[in-house]
């Protein structure tokens, strides 16, 4: 695998962790069902035109797109309705990102209840070493003032992540070949059916501000076009296993970029915390199978 090729994890990750300061920087200047729409509505144009440069037909099998559109529905439906609102709320942008950064551990869990596939103590140990660190990260913020965090906005949170957990196993269920291209445009149409009817329940006032558009356009063609493109490169490269594992960084990640771009920082307890979840990680990390030996 070449050098170029080895940084594509890595820039996965550090698209997807950037989800979260897209939520907050457009988060001023629109309500977050209404930009969600917006995102949505200017992506499946894009992907429309990938298809067709592509030279791939939209069409799938009706069970398959289906399936494409109940996934889409949870990962970028609910999930990302629980987060948006959260942060809108006044959730930040580092804590949020750390209650989803357990997402592949409940993954596993889910995994196991709807697919049927085993788990064993040491992952069982690895999901409540990271559940701990969650809690410790968010602990310091309870302890202050109800304008730091605003206590209803962790359901949401929580929701949010059990939703992009349970799709993501379901997910697990498409079959084998499918164009990954169409699938993600009908998920896309899945995410709408969700975030097109609570729009409605919101103001469609749009304050088009440089930064929003930023935003906007960082949110389609980073996260929604960028890192599916990503994505369909490690899995023609083999690399799938690779992202898994860095996915875990993405609370990091994004904790940073909080800290450099709106002065969030963390507590001690906090930090405490991450280092618990990197435990998490490590101890859920399969071991490497040995190679066999030479004559």
């Amino acid at each position: 695998m070449t050098t170029s090729v080895k940084l594509i994890p890595a820039a996965f990750v550090l698209f997807w962790s950037t989800g979260f300061i897209g939520a907050k920087m457009g988060a001023p200047y629109a309500s977050p069902f209404v930009f969600l729409t917006l995102r949505f509505f200017c992506v499946l144009p894009l992907l429309a035109l990938i298809l067709y440069w592509q030279q791939q037909s939209f069409t799938l099998p009706r069970k398959t797109a289906m399936h494409a559109i109940i996934t889409g529905a949870l990962v970028h439906g609910v999930y990302l309705a629980g987060v948006f609102w959260s942060i809108d709320q006044g959730l930040p942008a580092g804590v949020t990102a750390m209650i989803m950064g357990v997402q592949p551990l409940l993954t596993g869990m889910f995994s196991a209840l709807l697919l049927g596939e085993s788990i064993s103590t040491k992952q069982w140990g690895a999901l409540t070493c990271g559940l701990i660190g969650v809690m410790l990260v968010i602990l310091p913020k309870l302890g202050g003032s109800m304008e730091e965090i605003p206590l209803y906005t962790l359901p949401a949170a929580l929701i949010a992540v059990v939703t992009i957990s349970c799709g993501t196993a379901y997910q697990k269920k498409m079959p084998q070949g499918t164009n990954l291209i169409a699938a993600t445009t009908y998920q896309y149409i899945g995410a709408l059916l969700v975030l097109l009817p609570l729009s409605i329940s919101e103001n469609w006032q749009v304050t088009w501000s440089g930064e929003f558009i930023f935003a906007l356009g960082w949110l389609v063609l980073v996260l929604s076009i960028g890192a599916v493109l990503l994505l369909l490169v490690l899995i023609r490269e083999g690399a799938v296993s690779s992202t898994a594992r860095l996915f875990y960084l993405v609370p990091v990640a994004t904790t940073i970029e909080s800290y450099l771009l709106f002065g969030e920082t963390l507590h001690p307890i906090q930090l405490l915390g991450m280092c618990v979840i990197m435990a998490a990680i490590l101890l859920a990390r399969p071991r490497p199978i040995p190679a066999p030996a030479s004559d």
